[in-house]
């Protein structure tokens, strides 16, 4: 934790030189704090601080009820108080005509800065988040009940959006033009890179729309292994299995590993819905309007510059959704897709309907998929935003009609449960997300000042406040080469951020670490210095003539897992890049579990 600290002194102490101010004051208090409190003071503590300052700035004012840990002043928290001056009025909590921009992000780096830390959480914690996860299923289950009178107006809009697309890939299944594909992820029954090739287990549901003779092996003259095949009844199936994964000190991220089976066929309808999404075009009178100008999958940039005009006209609210994919109901999912029985039933024949979740046993899922489905990321964001639709709707008093959806391009967009919508339809919206079950995190969405953020970028009235994170905790040493690179990666941030005398001090503390550390460009395969003057040259290649520097690369070791006969021959079927393998490939698959750091000369762009 000292290094954090540490850290945390050479931002607060540049940042105060940005503002003309002075964080002596502050540096006592974190220091104090940290020495009682422990980490948890930066990684939960000081974030809370920060999201209650995003709260003043979208509503205009400090709410002194959300700094009762702080000792305040005036309508003012003590704490960062040289920078919260110049942003809100030290007597009345108000927003500043003005405020300092340089001021708004000091505050945000200074207090969100190690909110993101990668840690395990407490094992009380965790615990919580496994009775949250159940809690969440049950709540979806009971709100099926309450939406069920507005299911007809939700059908309706869905079909407005999607029936194009949806009759593409109802075709495509029905002609088995479905071509399934492994993940590199783990797996419920833990098979792992080539393993999954001889995969000899099926299930009755997946069987009645993709025969696993058609699937599991690359052509009928392997009948004699079918008997093999062991095929799975409902009651019998491998439920997914929910694991805690870190993601902040304060609550770990909850997935669901999927069997290899349902994960196979997951990922091929994930790329037929994926590709039909990229080239389809909304009928009307004109061909002319992308769905993917609402909905993207692949894409941050165009949610993210909505986010800037947003910030900079007032016009567009960004909202954010809590336990998004474990809010979205099977049973929504079922009425969306009604009317096309053949994706209908190939989505809920890959869908695992059961949970084995630690310390609680197995349970059944009201949800229709969690984080870890390969189609828990579509699928969810087309039900957001059939309910932005149906809130825009309610808001409008009419019903909606296709020309009334195209005039939201360009103002409606959805990525994941990342949401843009006009600020006049907020509540609408909101008020629609929640009747069908979704939870808006209020205090990730903004609509009422001149703060934005939606897919990682933050603004404040057309000016990029986003900050610099720190992901892990300091390296001890090269041997934990996750950290090395993590940090490594912070200190380009910081130089890229235009944080001088941070990056410096970062340079020394790496260097310590490091012994090879030349200047680098961004593409470099070498762990280095980037830098807005180039790069550094130390040799030439006498094969190549072309520059080298001696510095450390990844390498990652794939695990050893072999194929031959049918499970290689369905490998090479499956194929999709026109790119050879690697060498190796049917010795050696799968995603690594462990990474390390050689010196190596390698070239320095």
């Amino acid at each position: 934790m000292k290094s954090l600290l540490l850290l945390w002194k050479e931002v607060a102490r540049e940042t105060a030189t940005w503002c003309c101010t002075s964080a002596d004051l502050d540096i006592k208090t974190v220091e104090a704090r940290s020495k009682t409190e422990g980490k948890s003071f930066l990684t939960i503590t000081l974030p809370a601080f920060g999201k209650a300052f995003e709260n003043a700035l979208d509503q205009g004012r400090v709410d002194l009820r959300l700094f009762t840990s702080w000792k305040c002043r005036g309508g003012l928290p003590l704490f960062l108080g040289g920078f919260l001056d110049r942003v809100f009025d030290r007597n009345t909590g108000l927003l500043l005509d003005e405020p300092c921009v340089d001021a708004i992000i000091a505050v945000r780096q200074l207090t969100l800065m190690f909110g993101k830390l990668f840690e395990p959480c407490s094992d009380a914690r965790t615990r919580k988040a496994m009775r949250e996860f159940i809690e969440c299923d049950n709540n979806v289950r009971d709100m099926e009940v309450q939406w069920n009178d507005h299911v007809d107006r939700f059908r309706r809009i869905s079909s407005m959006l999607f029936a194009d697309l949806f009759t593409a890939v109802d075709r495509k299944v029905y002609f088995g033009d479905i071509l399934p594909k492994h993940g590199p992820g783990a797996t419920a029954d833990r098979l792992i890179g080539n393993e999954k090739f001889n995969l000899l287990t099926w299930t009755s549901r997946l069987e009645e729309v993709f025969p696993f003779g058609d699937y599991l092996f690359p052509s009928a003259s392997y009948w004699e292994q079918f008997e093999a095949v062991d095929m799975l009844e409902p009651g019998s199936e491998v439920p997914v299995k929910v694991t805690p994964v870190p993601k902040t000190a304060k609550t770990p991220r909850i997935i669901a590993i999927e069997p290899t089976c349902m994960q196979y066929v997951q990922q091929g309808l994930l790329e037929i819905i994926s590709e039909e999404l990229r080239s389809y075009k909304m009928t009307g009178s004109r061909r002319i309007n992308h769905l993917r100008d609402l909905i993207c999958s692949d894409d941050q940039v165009p949610n993210q510059e909505l986010a800037y005009e947003g910030s900079l006209h007032g016009d567009l609210a960004t909202l954010d959704l809590s336990e998004a994919s474990d809010r979205v109901s099977s049973q929504l999912v079922f009425h969306m897709m009604r009317d096309w029985p053949h994706l209908r039933k190939a989505c809920f024949a890959s869908r695992s309907t059961r949970a084995t979740v630690p310390g609680e046993g197995v349970i059944s899922l009201a949800k229709f998929a969690s984080m870890g489905s390969a189609l828990c990321f579509p699928i969810e964001a087309m039900v957001f935003l059939t309910c932005v639709f149906v809130g825009i709707e309610e808001e409008l008093n009419r019903p909606l009609t296709r020309r009334d959806v195209l005039s939201f391009l360009g103002r409606v967009r959805i990525y994941g449960d990342d949401i843009i919508i006009p600020v006049e339809y907020v509540h609408s919206v909101i008020g629609s997300l929640e009747l069908f079950g979704a939870k808006v995190n209020r205090n990730k969405s903004f609509w009422t000042g001149r703060f934005r953020e939606s897919c990682g970028k933050e603004y404040y009235a057309g000016t990029d406040v986003s900050i610099v994170r720190v992901r892990h905790m300091y390296p001890l040493s090269l041997r934990d080469a996750t950290g090395v690179i993590s940090w490594i990666s912070l200190r380009n941030q910081f130089y890229k951020a235009g944080y001088w005398r941070t990056t410096a001090w970062l340079d020394s503390r790496i260097s310590r670490i490091v012994k090879h550390y030349p200047v680098v460009s961004e593409d470099s395969p070498v762990q280095g210095r980037h830098s807005f003057l180039g790069y550094e040259t130390q040799r030439m290649c006498e094969q190549l003539h072309r520059p080298l520097v001696k510095g450390y690369v990844i390498v990652a070791n794939e695990p050893i897992n072999m194929i031959d006969e049918y499970g290689a021959l369905l490998k090479y079927f499956l194929k999709r890049s026109v790119e050879p393998y690697a060498l190796e490939h049917l010795e050696r698959s799968g995603r690594s579990r462990s990474v390390a750091l050689k010196p190596r000369w390698e070239t320095p762009y």
